[in-house]
């Protein structure tokens, strides 16, 4: 994780990252596994003093913002990408294909923008 926070702190002036709420995903018995392992509040902890220390700038986009159900190409909402387990991102009014992860993170890119 040391290795990791620190290769996106040097690479990157601006980082966002979601205000995920750890306690309510690993409910989810088919997710608590993975996210306890992966320790993703330590490795949120370890981005902010790294960034603080650096002066690059960390911008939290809110836990209600649905980077994963947000059309990044026409701004739709669609509550279809509810379900964890579909891993492609249909709009249904534009009709843009595209892996969930990679929507959500240019929505992310463009809330940072």
């Amino acid at each position: 994780m040391h290795k990791i926070s620190t290769q996106l702190i040097n690479e990157n002036q601006v980082i966002v990252i979601e205000d995920l709420k750890v306690s309510n995903i690993i409910k989810n018995h088919k997710l608590d596994k993975s996210i306890a392992d992966v320790s993703w509040n330590e490795f949120r902890r370890m981005l902010e003093y790294k960034a603080k220390w650096y002066g690059i700038e960390i911008i939290i986009a809110s836990s209600n913002y649905a980077s994963s159900q947000l059309c990044s190409s026409c701004d739709n909402k669609s509550s279809q990408t509810k379900d964890l387990s579909c891993r492609t991102y249909i709009c249904p009014v534009c009709g843009m294909v595209m892996d969930r992860d990679i929507n959500a993170a240019k929505n992310l890119l463009k809330l940072a923008m």
